[in-house]
C-alpha cells in the first residue's frame, strides 16, 4: 500500500509535485479551481480573446494514479487536512503549494473556468475601448502588461506609475537600460518616484474617462486602470503544530530540504516561503523536483536528501509577443530574440500542455 501524499494547491509547483510522485505514493490534489490557470500568459490572455483558452489546463489528465479534489483547504497539520466541506484527510506527507494572490488581470481569482473567461473578455473589451491606460506599478507585471497592451493596440497610450526611483532596480543597469530603450520606443510613458494621490474613482479594469494627480502634481488623464503590485501569500489555512511556521507576512519557513521548519513529513514551496528570491513560477518548478525528490527518498528510505539554494537574480521579461529582454544566469542580459525564444513567443504554453496531457486520449 502506497503512502498518501496530500499537495495543498494545483499550481506550477503543486501540479508538478504531484505528477512526479504519481508513481510512488497515493496523492491527492486539493485544488479548488476546475483547470490550472497558467498565470505567465495572463496578460496576453487579457488583450487577446483568441490567446485565452490556452492558459486554462484542466486537471484529468494530470495523474494516472492520483486524484485531484476541487476544494479549498481549510485546516492543514501534520498527519491532517481539513477542506472547506468538512471531510477529513489523513496524510503520510504534506504539501503545501498554494502560491500567493495577486490583483487581476495577473491571476485569477475565481474557480470556474467559463466565468474566470468570461472576465477576461469583459477586461479585453473595456481595454479596446480605451484610449488612454493607466498601470500602477513599474514591477514586472505592470511593464509585461505594458508591452502587451502596445502590440495589440500600437496606437494606445499607456502610463505607469510607481513610487520607485527606478524600474527593475535589483537587475543589472544594461537590463535597465534595454527595457527603457524598448518602452520609450513603444511611447509607454514611465512616472517613477512618486504615487497617485488618491486612487481614480472607477473600478480597477473598468472603463470610464477619470483624472488622477500625482503626490508631485503630474496630472493624468485616463479610460481604464489596472493595479499591477500586491502579493499576497495564501496560507491562512496553516494550523496547530505548522502555525510557528507563519510569519506576520503570511510566507511559512523552511528549511534548505523545503521542509517546513520543525517538521519531518511536511514540506512548502513556491510563492509562500520564505526563500529570498523573486517570486517566480519557475522557481516553485525548482522546488517542485527538490520537494518530489526528497518525499520520494523518505517513502523509499533511501538516499540523502536534497537541499536547495536560491540562485541569482535572473528574468525572462517580454514586451509582447516579439519584444522584452531578460536577464539570465551564464547568459547575461539578453534582447527580445531571445525572450521571445524562451518565454514570450508563446508564453511556455506548449510545455504545459505536455505537463497536463493536453491532447491525449
Amino acid at each position: 500500500m502506497f503512502p498518501r501524499v496530500v499537495v495543498i494547491g494545483g499550481g506550477y509547483g503543486g501540479s508538478v509535485v504531484a505528477k512526479s510522485l504519481d508513481d510512488v505514493a497515493d496523492v491527492v490534489l486539493v485544488e479548488p479551481k476546475e483547470a490550472f490557470f497558467h498565470a505567465v500568459g495572463a496578460l496576453r490572455a487579457t488583450v487577446d480573446p483568441d490567446f485565452l483558452p490556452a492558459v486554462f489546463f484542466p486537471y484529468d489528465n494530470l495523474l494516472a494514479r492520483g486524484r485531484v479534489i476541487h476544494e479549498r483547504a481549510a485546516e492543514v497539520e501534520p498527519g491532517r487536512v481539513l477542506l472547506a466541506s468538512g471531510e477529513e484527510l489523513a496524510a503520510d506527507y504534506v504539501v503545501l503549494a498554494t502560491g500567493s494572490g495577486y490583483p487581476f488581470p495577473a491571476k485569477n481569482d475565481l474557480s470556474v473556468t467559463a466565468e474566470a473567461q468570461d472576465k477576461y473578455r469583459s477586461a479585453q473589451k473595456n481595454l479596446e475601448a480605451a484610449d488612454h491606460v493607466l498601470l500602477l506599478g513599474a514591477g514586472p507585471v505592470g511593464l509585461e502588461f505594458a508591452g502587451e497592451i502596445k502590440a495589440a493596440w500600437p496606437e494606445k497610450k499607456v502610463v505607469i506609475v510607481d513610487p520607485v526611483a527606478d524600474i527593475l532596480s535589483e537587475y543589472d543597469p544594461e537590463l535597465r537600460e534595454e527595457v527603457r530603450r524598448q518602452l520609450a520606443r513603444l511611447d509607454v510613458r514611465l512616472v517613477l518616484g512618486t504615487a497617485l494621490k488618491e486612487n481614480p474613482p472607477t473600478a480597477a479594469g473598468e472603463q470610464g474617462t477619470f483624472h488622477v494627480s500625482t503626490e508631485s502634481d503630474i496630472d493624468i488623464t485616463a479610460d481604464i486602470w489596472f493595479r499591477c503590485f500586491g502579493v499576497v501569500p495564501q496560507t491562512g489555512y496553516v494550523t496547530g503544530a505548522l502555525a510557528g511556521a507563519r510569519l506576520a507576512n503570511g510566507q511559512v519557513t523552511v528549511d534548505d530540504t523545503l521542509r517546513v521548519t520543525g517538521q519531518h513529513t511536511v514540506f512548502a514551496l513556491g510563492d509562500i516561503t520564505d526563500l529570498p528570491e523573486a517570486k517566480r513560477a519557475g522557481s516553485a518548478m525548482r522546488h517542485a523536483e527538490v520537494v518530489a525528490q526528497n518525499v520520494t527518498a523518505l517513502i523509499k528510505k533511501e538516499g540523502d536528501l536534497a537541499t536547495y539554494q536560491p540562485g541569482p537574480a535572473a528574468i525572462l521579461l517580454p514586451l509582447g509577443p516579439g519584444g522584452g529582454a531578460s536577464q539570465l544566469p551564464g547568459m547575461g542580459v539578453v534582447g527580445p530574440e531571445i525572450t521571445a525564444q524562451y518565454k514570450g513567443g508563446d508564453l511556455m504554453t506548449g510545455r504545459f500542455a505536455e505537463t497536463f496531457g493536453i491532447g491525449k486520449a
